[in-house]
């Protein structure tokens, strides 16, 4: 079977491309193979993850654009046109991505872009999720939260979910405590979401 081409988006530490990597080396992606992984910070960790794993690495930041003058728009349009040119991708992995896309992005490859959100479908929706609902357990407003990998819409993470896993907030926990079960988690689910919609088992958006 021939391999399907995943592109990565990543802002920061990688961790959640370290466990896609790992599922690859495993033979846990089925068909699926990281051909390249994006960076819109020049300093992301993930990007040393990438290169000690052998894949290509790419990296465009919105500081280039705003210093030249052009929208942010601009830079999602020129990255899609990069990505697509270059890979032909058929799956687009935001982990960690920490840049909302614009439709000019978007519209490229819709139905192929799949985003890792650590909370529920309609629960904590945008950045900050995490500390959001520690603060709602500590208020006794919540007694779960979890995480969920879902397609990628114009509207931030409202998409259609791919794969959901609840998360206990246990008595006693931290915010730390509480990041680790969620980002354990994440290594988890991630993989096994890729590897639905690449198998085509994956809802569509």
């Amino acid at each position: 079977m021939a391999s399907k081409k995943i592109v990565v988006l990543i802002s920061g530490s990688g961790s959640n491309l370290q466990a896609l990597i790992d599922a690859e080396q495993k033979g846990e992606l089925g068909c699926g193979k990281i051909t390249l992984v994006v960076s819109n910070k020049k300093n992301a960790y993930g990007l040393t993850r990438a290169s000690n794993a052998s894949i290509p690495t790419f990296v465009q930041t919105l500081k280039q654009y705003k210093d030249a003058g052009k929208t942010r728009e601009d830079f999602d349009h020129d990255l899609a046109q990069h990505i697509e040119r270059t890979e032909a991708p058929d799956l687009i992995v935001l982990a960690g991505w920490m840049h909302i896309l614009s439709p000019a992005f978007i519209d490229m490859f819709r139905g192929r872009i799949i985003n890792l959100h650590p909370a529920l479908p309609g629960e904590l929706d945008g950045a900050h999720a995490i500390d959001r609902a520690y603060e709602e357990f500590k208020e006794g407003k919540r007694l779960s939260t979890g995480v969920m990998v879902h397609y990628v819409i114009p509207e931030v993470d409202k998409g259609k979910p791919i794969m959901t896993q609840v998360i206990p907030c246990v008595e006693g926990d931290t915010l730390e405590d509480l990041e680790n079960r969620i980002h354990a988690a994440e290594h988890q689910i991630l993989p096994r979401a890729v590897k639905q919609v690449l198998a085509g088992s994956g809802q569509t958006q």
